[in-house]
C-alpha cells in the first residue's frame, strides 16, 4: 500500500499479509532536485534466504538497494510481534548476504491506524497518511548520503551494455518486437499506465542500449515497438 501513496505506482493489493508475488517500482519525486526509485519488495517468510517462499527471487531484488526500508505490521493478531519480525528479516537478509546488514536501513511500523502491538520505533499509516511524509523525507536524506559515498566516476567512459540476451524480431515493415528477459522484466514490472512508470520504463530501456539495438535492426521514428504485450513508437536519438 505504502508505495501507492508515495509514488505514481499502482500495485494490486489486497487486505491479508503478503500479496504482492512480485516486486513493484514506484519513482518517488519530492521537488524537482529530490528524485528516488523505490522497489516494494514481497514479504520474506523465515528460510527465504534458503529459498523457501520464493526466497532468493525476492532477495535478488534487494541487492540493488542503497538503501534498506524494513516494514513490520503493528496490526496482525495472528502473526509474530513486530520486533519478532525484524529479527526474522534481518536473519534472512544476513544470511543470504552479510553486507546487505551494513546498508543504511529505516525500521518502520506499518498499519498504525489499526495497531495492536505496541512498538517504540517510527510508525505510519498507508490510510491516514501518518507518518508517510516523514518516513520519505528519511528516505531522501539516506538515498542522498549513500549517493555521494558511491565512488565518483569523472574521467571515465561509461559505455552503454547492451540489453543482455536480447534480440529485436521485425514483425513488418514498421513494427518491431524486443524479445529477452532483461527487457520484458523492465516492463513486468511497472505500472505502465502513469506517466512516472514510464519515463522510468524509457530511462532503463535506454541504459540497457534498447535504442541501438533496434537502429541496428532498421527501426525508424515512428514504428511500433513491441515488448510483451507493451507498445510504444520509436523515436531516433538525436
Amino acid at each position: 500500500t505504502l508505495i501507492s501513496v508515495i509514488s505514481a505506482a499502482k500495485p494490486k493489493i489486497a487486505n491479508y499479509p503478503f500479496t504482492t508475488l512480485e516486486p513493484n517500482l514506484g519513482v518517488v519525486r519530492l521537488d524537482e532536485a529530490t528524485e528516488f526509485v523505490v522497489a516494494d519488495i514481497p514479504g520474506l517468510i523465515e528460510g527465504a534466504s534458503e529459498g523457501k517462499g520464493l526466497g532468493h527471487t525476492f532477495l535478488r531484488h534487494i541487492e540493488r538497494a542503497r538503501v534498506l526500508c524494513i516494514m513490520v505490521d503493528l496490526s496482525d493478531p495472528d502473526g509474530p510481534p513486530p520486533e519478532e519480525q525484524q529479527r526474522i528479516l534481518l536473519h534472512e537478509l544476513g544470511q543470504y548476504q552479510p553486507e546487505l546488514l551494513e546498508r543504511p536501513r529505516l525500521v518502520v511500523g506499518t498499519k498504525s491506524d489499526s495497531a495492536i502491538h505496541d512498538w517504540d520505533g517510527a510508525t505510519l499509516s498507508s490510510v491516514t497518511n501518518q507518518g508517510v511524509r516523514e518516513l520519505v523525507g528519511r528516505m531522501a536524506a539516506l538515498v542522498h548520503e549513500a549517493r555521494q559515498a558511491e565512488p565518483q566516476t569523472d574521467g571515465i567512459v561509461i559505455i552503454r551494455p547492451e540489453a543482455e540476451g536480447a534480440r529485436v524480431e521485425r514483425l513488418d515493415e514498421h513494427e518491431f518486437r524486443l524479445v529477452g528477459r532483461q527487457v520484458e522484466r523492465v516492463v513486468a514490472l511497472n505500472d505502465v499506465t502513469t506517466p512516472d512508470a514510464l519515463s522510468y520504463i524509457d530511462h532503463q530501456l535506454k541504459r540497457l542500449g534498447v535504442p541501438k539495438l533496434l537502429a541496428r535492426a532498421g527501426a525508424r521514428d515512428g514504428d511500433v515497438i513491441w515488448i510483451a504485450s507493451f507498445s510504444f513508437e520509436y523515436h531516433e536519438e538525436a
